[in-house]
């Protein structure tokens, strides 16, 4: 079949749920370095502004945020404190090493869809491919251990500036589609739950606006309960109003999309 397209994927909150691994260690490394706990809200507002992609850094801008706000006589810990402390929390164990012998809360991730899903778009033409803020070794569990997915095209942690920085997400699509993007080049599309995700697309479009990027949006797993329902709609209009093309009630939505996702939406 000829290929119609090219969809890079998030993982986090797009592949997999990480409200009790990411978004737990960064509570928990919050907490021990200021005593506050944050929310999924506080999360969630910050990550709406747009720039906290790293959870390490948003870590440290929480802390901080709190010890001022409650003028509090606290030694604010340094990145490579906070690192350590969250990836005790994350991986429970060396990342370098054996994931079997990891017991953070890596291992609570719930995954979102399987290979099979994969299957299917390619089997209706589509390319696709991961660009990630999460660590290589992260990335890589999730994508080759748990979903069995065999050396998949992935830029991660270290690979490129952090998101919105678009470099990441054009060099992988470079890499699948070739290095002229550009007007004869089959559409590019990137699915993401967060602003920053979808700033990436519209950054991607000035630095080459003769090729056609798609930004799918999708709020993230723990705003999919029916009690967050008037959440999930408040976050969904944020990501619409970044500008995000399109905006999915579940990632399986993907399954269907065949030409349909390239042929109504207008850029």
């Amino acid at each position: 079949m000829k290929n119609i397209g090219l969809i890079l994927f998030d993982i986090d909150g797009v592949i997999r749920s990480v409200e009790n691994s990411y978004r737990l260690s960064l509570k928990k490394t919050v907490f021990k370095f200021s005593g506050w706990e944050p929310s999924y809200k506080d999360i969630d507002c910050a990550k709406n502004e747009g720039i906290w992609n790293n959870d390490w850094d948003l870590s440290l801008e929480l802390i901080k945020r709190f010890i001022k706000k409650e003028n509090l006589k606290i030694q604010i810990p340094t990145r490579e404190e906070i690192i350590k402390c969250f990836e005790e929390f994350y991986f429970g164990g060396d990342p370098n090493k054996d994931s079997s012998y990891w017991s953070g809360f890596i291992t609570n991730e719930e995954l979102l869809v399987d290979k099979k899903f994969f299957d299917l778009l390619q089997s209706n033409g589509i390319i696709w491919g991961f660009v990630s803020g999460a660590e290589s070794a992260s990335a890589k569990f999730v994508l080759e251990k748990r979903l069995g997915l065999n050396s998949p095209p992935l830029i991660s942690m270290g690979d490129a500036p952090d998101k919105p920085n678009p470099e990441g997400f054009i060099n992988l699509s470079r890499k699948l589609l070739g290095d002229k993007l550009g007007q004869s080049n089959i559409p590019i599309a990137y699915v993401g739950d967060t602003i920053a995700d979808i700033k990436t697309v519209i950054n991607a479009r000035k630095e080459i606006p003769t090729q056609k990027f798609i930004s799918i949006g999708l709020a993230p797993p723990h705003l999919h309960l029916k009690s967050r329902l008037k959440e999930r709609h408040t976050y969904e209009e944020n990501l619409r109003k970044a500008g995000a093309d399109l905006i999915l009630s579940s990632i399986n939505d993907l399954r269907e999309i065949k030409l349909d996702l390239f042929k109504t939406v207008k850029i």
